[in-house]
């Protein structure tokens, strides 16, 4: 398949899954500055999309990224996730993970052990995601189109494929993270580090 045609099925991934229009939905209307619902609810609908699995199997959060660097404290941070936490109730509360990509550079080294240069958008953070397969963001614009952001492609998310992510070495949790998405998706191909 091509890029476009991946892009327009990955769309109709996302819109056939109730959980995940909600939360877009809901964030939308917050008007966060450059936000993308990133990561797993994203690449594991593809995943249950795939192997006929129902929508929102294995799904343990929704991962939102914004880009604010007017005020990089974790004040300021912690207000936005408030304020999103605010916008939903359970389940979805507990489950919204949101992070000022501005700022991850500032904990990132200390919690990881690697250094993380400062990023200067949202997008910028998927390139440096654990694995390609992990790198894709969704927003839903002001008009209900759904705009997708994938610095490598769906190509891997579409086959199932993990591989690592050849812009960064190998995170540190690689093998628990493998393990942790063969439990739930034993269908899914690793290529391992060389």
């Amino acid at each position: 398949m091509t890029t476009t045609n991946l892009e327009a099925r990955l769309v109709e991934v996302v819109r056939a899954d109730p959980n995940l229009m909600h939360v877009l939905t809901t964030v939308r209307a917050l008007d966060l500055p450059d936000w993308r619902l990133v990561s797993g609810a994203v690449y594991q609908a593809v995943w249950n999309a795939q192997t006929g699995r129902a929508a929102g199997y294995g799904v343990k959060d929704y991962d939102l990224a914004y880009f604010d660097a007017s005020d990089v404290s974790y004040e300021a941070e912690d207000e936005v996730i408030k304020r999103v936490a605010a916008a939903f109730d359970e389940p979805f509360r507990s489950q919204a993970e949101v992070r000022n990509q501005a700022r991850v550079h500032l904990w990132f080294e200390n919690r990881f052990g690697e250094p993380y240069d400062a990023l200067t958008s949202t997008d910028q953070a998927l390139s440096r995601f654990v694995a390609p397969t992990f790198a894709i963001g969704v927003r839903l614009e002001a008009d209900d189109a759904i705009t997708v952001a994938a610095p490598f492609g769906l190509e891997d998310v579409f086959s199932m494929t993990i591989r690592p992510n050849p812009l960064r070495p190998l995170a540190k949790g690689w093998a628990k993270t493998i393990a942790n998405a063969r439990g739930r998706w034993p269908e899914l191909t690793v290529v391992e580090p060389i």
